[in-house]
C-alpha cells in the first residue's frame, strides 16, 4: 500500500505538509565514553555521528534501522532529554541549545515522546488520573478542569473517562499504550517522538494504534517522528522516511519511493529482510560492526556485497537527485523540499536496478486490520 492509496482508516496521514521545517538537526554528534576498572577513558560510543535532518510541520517522519544504529538516541537528543557533543538543534527557528532550564522545561510543552514499553514509562504508584494530570499541573494548563481534561484525553484515545483511577497494572499492554499517548497529548505539543510505539504489542493492537495514531496527526495537526524497525508500520504511517545505520544517514526519501526503487544497499537489505519476499532480494548477513571503532570510509562496506576500494578509502556523502512527482514532473530538491532522494553511496547510480518491494503478508495484515477496527470506534473497556 503506498502513500496514495492507503485506506481510509490512515487517509488523514497522507496530507500535504508545510515545507518549514518544525524540527531541524544539523551535524548532531553524541558520543559515550567508557573507561576501565581503573577509571581510564578507553574509548567512546559512537552513538550518533553527524547526523542532520529537517522535519516540515504537520509531516510524519520515520527514523528506521537496526538495533544499535542510534535512531532512539537521536530521538533524545531532538527532545534535549541528552545533552548533545556537537552540533544544532532548533525548533520551530529557535535554538533549542541556547535554552536555560526554565525555558527548557517550558518548551518542553510542545515536545513530547511515547516510549516502547509503555508499563516502564508509567508510575506504578500513580493512577491514570494522576499520570495525565501531572503535565497540566507542570505546565498550568485547564486549571480547575483538570478531571475534566483527563476524561476528554482518555476518550480521544478510546479509553473509557471512568479507567482514570485504576493503576497501570490493571491494564492491558494496548491500553497502557493508549494512557501513554494521552500523557503526551496532555501538554497540547505540536512535536512527537514516538520511539517504536507499537513493537511491543500484537499486530491486532498494533492496527489499533496505528488508526489511532493517524487520527491523532490528522484531526490535532501533530507533527510525528516514528522511530522503527517495522517497516510495514512505517509503510501505513510516514510521508518520509530516514535510514539510519551505525550513527549516520545512509538514505532519505519519500516513504513511497523508498519501498518502490531504494538506492542503497543497506536499505535494499532492509527491505529484504520483510517477510513475504519470497527471496526476491539478497539478505544482509553478519552484524552490524562495532560503533566504538567504525570501518574506515562507507561504514556499511564490511558487510556490502557491492564494495570497492574506494568504499574503504573515502567516505560518501549523501547526494542524489529530485524525485518525480505524480505528474512526471521532475523538481530540484530546493524546489521541492521535501521530496529529493538522496543516499550515501558511490556506486548508487551503477547498482542493479532495484527489485520494487511488493506488499508482504504482513503489511497486508496490518492493512486489513486498520480497516476493520477502523469500524469499531467504541471506547475500550
Amino acid at each position: 500500500m503506498t502513500a496514495s492509496d492507503r485506506t481510509s482508516a490512515s487517509e488523514g496521514v497522507n496530507r500535504p505538509p508545510s515545507q518549514a521545517p518544525l524540527l531541524q538537526l544539523d551535524g548532531m554528534v553524541k558520543h559515550f565514553p567508557f573507561r576501565d576498572s581503573l577509571g581510564r577513558k578507553r574509548g567512546a560510543v559512537r552513538a550518533v555521528d553527524g547526523v542532520s535532518l529537517s522535519v516540515p510541520q504537520g509531516s510524519v517522519l520515520a527514523i528506521v534501522g537496526e538495533s544499535g544504529c542510534g535512531k532512539s538516541t537521536l530521538g533524545r537528543l531532538a527532545l534535549r532529554l541528552i545533552e548533545p557533543d556537537g552540533g544544532m538543534l532548533r525548533f520551530d527557528g529557535e535554538d533549542v541549545l541556547a535554552l536555560g532550564p526554565s525555558a527548557l522545561r517550558a518548551k518542553r510543552r510542545e515536545m513530547q515522546l511515547i516510549f516502547q514499553d509503555p508499563f516502564a514509562s508509567l508510575d506504578p504508584r500513580m493512577t491514570v488520573e494522576a499520570a495525565i494530570t501531572e503535565p497540566l499541573i507542570l505546565h498550568r494548563l485547564h486549571r480547575g478542569r483538570e478531571r475534566a481534561r483527563v476524561a476528554e484525553l482518555l476518550e480521544r484515545v478510546g479509553l473509557r473517562p471512568e479507567l482514570a483511577r485504576r493503576w497501570p497494572h490493571e491494564f492491558s499492554g494496548g491500553q497502557r499504550q493508549r494512557i501513554a499517548i494521552a500523557r503526551a497529548l496532555a501538554s497540547e505539543p505540536r512535536l512527537i517522538i514516538g520511539d517504536e510505539p507499537v513493537s511491543a504489542l500484537d499486530v491486532s493492537v498494533q492496527a489499533q494504534v496505528v488508526n489511532l495514531l493517524g487520527d491523532l496527526i490528522r484531526d490535532l495537526g501533530l507533527t510525528f517522528v516514528l522511530i522503527s524497525h517495522d517497516l510495514g508500520v512505517v509503510r501505513q504511517i510516514a510521508d518520509r522516511v530516514d535510514v539510519m545505520y551505525l550513527g549516520r544517514i545512509v538514505e532519505e526519501a519519500p516513504a513511497e519511493q523508498i519501498f518502490r526503487a531504494p538506492r542503497h544497499p543497506y536499505t535494499r537489505a532492509l527491505l529484504a529482510a520483510v517477510p513475504g519476499q519470497g527471496g526476491a532480494l539478497k539478505l544482509l548477513e553478519g552484524d552490524i560492526p562495532s560503533p566504538v571503532s567504525p570501518p574506515s570510509g562507507c561504514r556499511f562496506r564490511t558487510r556490502c556485497p557491492y564494495a570497492q576500494d574506494l568504499c574503504a578509502e573515502q567516505e560518501p556523502e549523501l547526494v542524489g537527485d529530485a524525485v518525480r512527482s505524480a505528474e512526471g514532473e521532475a523538481r530540484s530538491r530546493e524546489s521541492a523540499g521535501q521530496t529529493a532522494h538522496i543516499a550515501a553511496c558511490h556506486f548508487q547510480d551503477s547498482l542493479p536496478a532495484a527489485t520494487p518491494i511488493r506488499e508482504a503478508a504482513a503489511d497486508a495484515r496490518l492493512a486489513h486490520l486498520q480497516s476493520f477496527f477502523s469500524t469499531n470506534r467504541e471506547p475500550i473497556a
